[in-house]
């Protein structure tokens, strides 16, 4: 995979992009990127991004020219369309599945915006997905383009130590991930559950399910509303109930 970043703020990607499992995707050669101040595309002579909105109103814009001079110089040579990510407050709520259909692509170009918005035609005529990270406003998609980077980059093959840890993730089987525990089996009287240092694997994975379960009908209830329940599941939702 190769990801594009257009930002004004290059300098805050280097402490992300060099450190823990995005240094090491890219030390293994499953990714590059490449970082595009799109400032350095302005044919303004005073190397303006932004302008007035026409109709009056608060801030500034983000004009169309620089931006789509910057993607047309990526894309120079290259056959295949990317995925052009614009990070905005009015996207699509990131979530896993968004980020295992990104992991799909050998190409996404990120746009990360400042001021007050984008020119629509940006949006309009260049932009393949709109994404949010939340529902806040953030100073601009930088901190928002990271997170995404992250949360895709980890899905790609042997990126991880342990290529099932991606697929046991809390919200990537549908459910919260069910709790862990290490050594000590003894810590200050707080003890591990039996069942785990049984050697019992089918059990243990018993156990692991509920758990999931439970803790995602604790904590996110909403996730069950689209979770293919069986029926002892469903039976267990209406102990839990009926315990409350």
């Amino acid at each position: 995979m190769h990801i594009d970043v257009l930002t004004l703020f290059p300098e805050m990607f280097n402490g992300v992009l060099q450190s823990s499992i995005l240094k090491k995707a890219q030390d293994k050669g499953k990714f590059t990127y490449q970082l595009v101040n799109f400032r350095d595309y302005t044919v303004n002579k005073h190397h303006k991004v932004d302008d007035y909105p026409y109709g009056g109103g608060a801030g500034m814009v983000l004009t169309p020219q620089p931006v789509f001079d910057a993607v047309d110089a990526i894309m120079k040579g290259k056959e295949s369309k990317p995925r052009v990510v614009l990070m905005c407050p009015q996207g699509e709520t990131f979530n896993q599945k968004k980020a295992e259909e990104l992991a799909n692509e050998e190409h996404l170009v990120f746009i990360c915006g400042h001021y007050e918005g984008y020119d629509e035609r940006i949006r309009e005529y260049l932009v393949t997905d709109e994404i949010s990270i939340g529902d806040y406003v953030l100073t601009g998609g930088e901190l928002g383009a990271m997170v995404v980077m992250d949360s895709v980059v980890r899905l790609l093959p042997q990126v991880l130590g342990n290529d099932t840890s991606a697929p046991q993730d809390s919200y990537s089987t549908g459910l919260l991930e069910h709790p862990h525990y290490t050594r000590p089996a003894d810590f200050r009287g707080m003890k591990v559950p039996e069942v785990l240092l049984s050697g019992n694997h089918a059990k243990i994975e018993e156990w692991r399910k509920n758990q999931s379960l439970q803790r995602t009908y604790q904590r996110r209830n909403d996730l069950l509303h689209d979770y293919p329940l069986t029926e002892k599941e469903k039976q267990l939702l209406n102990e839990w109930n009926t315990n409350k």
